[in-house]
């Protein structure tokens, strides 16, 4: 899990609780008028010029005019209904039993799940606390499965938490930050619950998080398109709390490109791996997030300047991702054959990339058919490995054009064994061995070649897979893999990941009951079953955001 689990709870600040003399009711956020505003199209069927030149719309574009359709799975379970006639998998009943003794609860109220129920585990570590980014897929089950109130909640209480005053030794954090995780105290003597939040200040490397703050809006989205309740995402607590992300995001600096500068880290690999820079699955990340929020904000006299500062975001960003961290046979070839020591706004190599340091696995990896985007781009480096978070948000956020989409998972079916194997999915590929991961890990123990956050197998990518594969009309993919998952994940009692160049082997220190494992599993299944579940985690393309690409059009050799 991560990293930050490794850290208990006893040196967070004593200013980071909600005390038991705090009678807040997560209902009290919502005890505003509803407001009743005309709906115009949803952002995904405009464009960003439109919304950059006009900016005519009124208030939430009844997010995407429709929403998932009852919000509910076919599966036997408490919440759904018996429609369909076939028998689920035995595996479904069992998921929905370790997912609901995994919740939280504060003052009676379910607020989240816990990232593990590992009772065998001799060391709790913070695996007991609610984690932003690993109750997205157990939010999206309950979404589906037409149990909103435990999203609702959970989405609440972490905006309070976030104007909490956030301190690491004696610097103060930006307003807008999100905490990693939380904890819920119960005191059966005085009958009370107290919050405890961890902001990175418990963290290994004491990191922030980066990414909870895009999962929240992405997760209020989801929300928004599932329910058809436009009330939550309307409150002026929720539109503020969007613009605090994205004042910390949107900042100018001295940064000369759109994406975002970031620790080693930051988000689900939590620890050194050598993703400091750029690296993809925040970038992915940060586009979604800002697609998600252009749809929801407000166009009133705070968020019309916010959708302005977006719209032009966006268009920076796809333009720079589509052009410079997409990476296909023809493209290898052409950085292969780069020029160095390029000056002029003319250079083919704008990054000054040492052809030499290409290394050798990417030659024998990359197919004649498929292509992918690489893990980092700065200055005088690529970082050519595969993340599989980030080509798969890629997809759902249609960062990648249609074409891009459907090369990724060419490149998946490509590279099966590789990427697959006996356990979806790898993390990364390849693993860092030997002297380059002495320097790049710092010896670190845990993430081992093959292990873990180095070429680890997270079955919690199944539900991105999945997601992807429904995008790009190949379900038969997803198919596969949640077979090769149903026939170890229950035997194996939910790890968190498997270890091994086939991902063969139960993580050397994985927990078991991992939540993620069980949700991940669950949203796979139930989007496979009804496809229209896609829509609360998924983009369509904006037309206008399309640069113009020369090369490699076709992506076939």
């Amino acid at each position: 899990m991560e990293g930050a689990k490794e850290f208990g709870l006893r040196n967070v600040s004593s200013h980071c609780s909600i005390s038991d003399m705090d009678d807040y009711d997560l209902s009290r956020l919502l005890d505003k008028p509803r407001l009743n505003i005309e709906r115009q199209r949803s952002f995904d069927e405009r464009s960003l010029s439109e919304l950059s030149i006009g900016l005519t719309r009124a208030g939430l574009d009844n997010i995407d005019s429709t929403y998932s359709p009852g919000g509910r799975s076919g599966f036997d379970t408490p919440a759904s209904s018996a429609r369909n006639s076939f028998e689920p998998h035995p595996m479904v009943a069992e998921a929905w039993e370790a997912l609901r003794r995994s919740l939280v609860f504060f003052r009676s109220q379910p607020v989240g799940t816990i990232a593990a129920y590992d009772h065998a585990s001799e060391e709790v570590l913070n695996y007991d606390q609610v984690f932003v980014r690993d109750f997205v897929p157990s939010a999206l089950a309950f979404l589906m499965n037409g149990e909103p109130e435990i999203v609702k909640n959970f989405l609440l209480k972490t905006l309070q938490l976030q104007g909490w005053e956030k301190r690491i030794d004696r610097f103060k954090l930006g307003e807008g930050a999100m905490p990693a995780s939380f904890k819920v105290l119960h005191d059966p003597i005085r009958k009370s619950d107290t919050i405890v939040a961890d902001f990175g200040e418990s963290a290994i490397g004491r990191v922030a998080p980066v990414d909870s703050g895009f999962w929240w809006i992405i997760l209020l989205r989801a929300y928004t398109k599932s329910t058809g309740d436009l009330t939550l995402a309307e409150t002026e607590d929720c539109q503020k709390g969007m613009r605090l992300i994205l004042t910390l995001c949107l900042s100018e600096g001295f940064d000369t490109f759109p994406t975002l500068l970031c620790a080693d880290g930051c988000s689900m690999i939590d620890r050194r791996m050598g993703i400091y820079g750029y690296p993809i699955e925040i970038q992915a990340l940060f586009f979604m997030a800002l697609r998600c929020a252009l749809a929801l904000l407000k166009p009133d006299a705070e968020g019309k300047e916010f959708i302005e500062r977006i719209a032009k975001r966006l268009h920076a960003l796809s333009y720079h991702m589509r052009g410079y961290f997409w990476l296909d046979f023809q493209q290898l070839n052409d950085i292969y054959r780069y020029k160095t020591e390029e000056y002029s706004h003319t250079a083919v190599n704008k990054f000054n990339v040492i052809p030499d340091s290409i290394p050798e696995w990417v030659f024998d990896f990359m197919p004649c058919r498929g292509g992918y985007f690489i893990g980092n781009v700065s200055p005088a480096r690529m970082d050519f490995r595969w993340f599989a978070l980030g080509n798969c948000v890629a997809i759902l956020s249609s960062l990648a054009t249609p074409e891009q989409s459907v090369a990724i998972m060419d490149l998946i079916e490509s590279r099966w064994e590789e990427l697959v194997g006996e356990m979806p999915l790898k993390i990364c590929y390849p693993a860092i061995e030997s002297h380059d991961w002495r320097i790049v890990t710092g010896c670190d123990p845990k993430n081992t070649r093959w292990s873990y956050h180095n070429g680890g197998s997270w079955p919690v990518l199944l539900w991105m897979l999945t997601a992807a594969c429904i995008k790009t009309g190949r379900p038969q993919i997803a198919r596969r893999a949640i077979e090769l998952a149903e026939s170890r994940l229950l035997k194996d009692a939910w790890p968190e990941y498997y270890d091994g160049k086939l991902g063969r082997y139960i993580g050397k220190q994985a927990r078991k009951y991992q939540t993620w494992s069980i949700s991940g599993y669950l949203v796979a299944k139930m989007m496979l079953e009804d496809p229209s579940h896609l829509g609360m985690i998924s983009l369509e393309e904006d037309k206008q955001m399309k640069p113009v690409i020369k090369r490699s059009s076709s992506w076939t050799c």
